[in-house]
């Protein structure tokens, strides 16, 4: 539930954005990236969003079905646009983004009237966003979600925390940890679970993320891996190694990848390492919704690992 766009990517790497002569297009938005992950394991997967009457969001519905991603929750806002999103890339860890999301996105405009509580309650994953948090209705549309769902597992909350979307950190940390404690799991990296729980190690933050009731913790660590917490203990998963080319969407393909892991029933080892490598797997490519793996490509580059 959240976040669309259309990703507008350069095709030249290692220059500003002024400098780029051409541009890549394909779908984008965090959690629309979670569901097409989810749907090339084979799962039935669906996003709750809106876009814009016009070109780029009907190019979104296309994409969506071509993956196919339930677009049935997909809203159209009459007079508001379809969210483009640019970035530059400076591999391994350098991608500076620049949204076109004024004066405001149409899935921000998500309101509680507009959700399918019963579909929400049923569902065996429901993946929410700190986005989602940042401004009305679209806060109240997602707490509403969480709420109705009564903490059922599966129930993930990325933190997925964008500064220039919120007035303060301060806000931002007080809608995250009401969030947080209405989740099953919760995904961040070092900053936006600092945002959300204080200054810490990577141990001490998933530490205070158990504390709130969450049965899995992940912190992730960028180029050091990620640390998770859970019921049976704290470890920490190394990388799986990649030449980098936009490391954009690696955390969209680890999380549906977790997602993936989680369903089947695998252990916590089993799972965050097939999600790493599915992470690596992204990064080493320019797209994200239209770079996600299937399962035997993971299980070909963890071999190869």
């Amino acid at each position: 539930m959240g976040r669309v766009g259309v990703d507008l990517y350069p095709l030249q790497s290692g220059v500003p954005l002024a400098e780029v002569r051409t541009f890549a297009k394909s779908l984008g938005g965090s959690p629309t990236n979670v569901a097409v992950g989810a749907a090339r394991y084979g799962l039935r997967a669906a996003v709750i969003t809106k876009v814009g009457d016009d070109g780029f969001g009907a190019y979104v519905r296309e994409a969506l079905r071509t993956f196919r991603v339930d677009d049935r929750f997909v809203g159209t806002h009459a007079s508001l646009r379809t969210p483009l999103v640019f970035c530059e890339l400076y591999p391994p860890d350098r991608f500076p983004i620049l949204f076109y999301r004024e004066p405001t996105a149409p899935d921000m405009t998500i309101e509680p009237d507009d959700l399918d509580l019963e579909a929400i309650r049923d569902a065996r994953v429901l993946w929410t966003t700190g986005t989602g948090l940042s401004a009305e209705p679209s806060r109240a549309a997602t707490m509403a979600a969480l709420q109705h769902r009564e903490r059922r597992r599966v129930t993930v909350h990325d933190l997925d925390h964008r500064p220039q979307f919120w007035a303060s950190p301060d806000e931002a940390g007080l809608r995250q940890r009401l969030a947080l404690a209405l989740a099953t799991v919760a995904v961040g990296n070092l900053e936006e679970v600092s945002v959300a729980l204080g200054e810490g190690s990577p141990e001490t933050l998933a530490e205070r993320m158990l504390s709130l009731g969450l049965e899995m913790a992940v912190v992730k660590l960028g180029p050091d891996g990620v640390l998770v917490g859970w019921e049976g203990g704290m470890q920490r998963f190394p990388p799986v190694p990649v030449d980098v080319v936009c490391g954009l969407g690696a955390g969209d393909a680890f999380g549906a990848a977790l997602c993936h892991g989680i369903l089947q029933g695998w252990d916590v080892p089993q799972t965050i390492g097939f999600a790493n490598a599915a992470g690596a797997y992204v990064a080493a490519r320019l797209a994200c919704a239209d770079a996600m793996p299937t399962e035997d490509q993971v299980r070909e580059l963890m071999a190869r690992a």
